[in-house]
């Protein structure tokens, strides 16, 4: 086993015990990179015997997990990015021990196929399965790419694999919790979006070597999705996750995620976006201005 895993934390008493006993039987360490928890995540780490460094949270990913590249220390010659609420499937665990040692020198990044649970109900339609994400890299080798939303791990280069088998995203809050945090998300990818349109200091859309599938989808959102009218879009996104995808065969709860998230975020994302851009009279400096004063975001 020749693979350190990364967990970035804050308050994941739920579910971080579950991650960590998914991941001991493939790495050699597990390094924990919280954000100053306040619930007992930080005491079930040190009871699990997983190491234990603290960053401060700039409401950045991509910062967090860049800082922990840089910082923990990592000797063993993969690194592994995981979501404290995901954990890795027996069969997966299986298919990294039986092949990592064997894989030819020029490979780079290893994806990983994940899988989304809601309620209980995994998502299987709506082009939401499977979500295809280099999660294991080389180290020294791959890195996040610079953005306030939908950032991936990248590699500088070599050759990119995907494995068979999944990981699960399966997080146990409320609904509740859920909206709060794509509250937070919709915001950051609003100031994604600006920094783009109006060449802030943070450049999001440099080439970069991501996933087929992340770059076909961006592109897709780029070239096509953001050319449509405020509110028209997130419509026509749900019609053709829902219908033409095929969502509707998830079921109940699949209507409830895929309203949520395809519908009800992206109306939110452009809501953020058209009152900022008219608050600010569409004059990029003030809209830099707001983002860093009142949303305490910095680029």
């Amino acid at each position: 086993m020749r693979i350190t895993a990364v967990i970035l934390t804050f308050n994941e008493e739920k579910h971080i015990e579950r991650c960590i006993a998914s991941l001991k039987p493939i790495c050699e360490r597990i390094c924990i990179v919280d954000s100053f928890s306040t619930d007992a995540t930080l005491d079930i780490c040190k009871r699990l015997n997983v190491e234990i460094f603290q960053n401060k949270w700039e409401n950045n990913h991509s910062k967090q997990m860049n800082w922990a590249i840089e910082n923990c220390n990592i000797t063993s010659k993969w690194t592994m990015r995981m979501d404290a609420d995901e954990y890795v499937l027996e069969e997966l665990q299986a298919e990294i021990n039986s092949k990592i040692e064997t894989l030819s020198s020029n490979i780079a990044g290893i994806e990983l196929k994940r899988r989304v649970y809601f309620k209980n109900k995994w998502i299987k339609h709506g082009g939401f399965y499977p979500i295809k994400l280099i999660r294991i890299w080389k180290t020294g080798e791959g890195y996040s790419e610079e953005r306030f939303m939908d950032e991936h791990i990248v590699v500088n280069s070599g050759e990119i694999i995907c494995l068979d088998h999944d990981i699960v995203d399966e997080n146990l809050n409320d609904i509740n919790w859920w909206t709060a945090k794509h509250l937070n998300y919709a915001r950051r990818e609003a100031v994604d979006f600006l920094s783009n349109k109006y060449s802030f200091g943070l450049n999001t859309e440099k080439d970069v070597n991501i996933t087929k599938q992340a770059e076909r989808k961006r592109k897709i959102k780029d070239n096509f999705y953001y050319k449509l009218p405020y509110g028209l879009r997130p419509m026509i996104y749900f019609f053709l996750r829902f219908i033409v995808q095929m969502g509707f065969l998830d079921g109940p709860k699949g209507w409830i995620f895929h309203f949520l998230q395809a519908f009800w975020y992206r109306i939110v994302v452009d809501i953020n976006i058209y009152e900022i851009e008219k608050a600010c009279d569409e004059d990029s400096r003030k809209i830099e201005e707001f983002i860093v004063k009142k949303w305490g975001i910095n680029f």
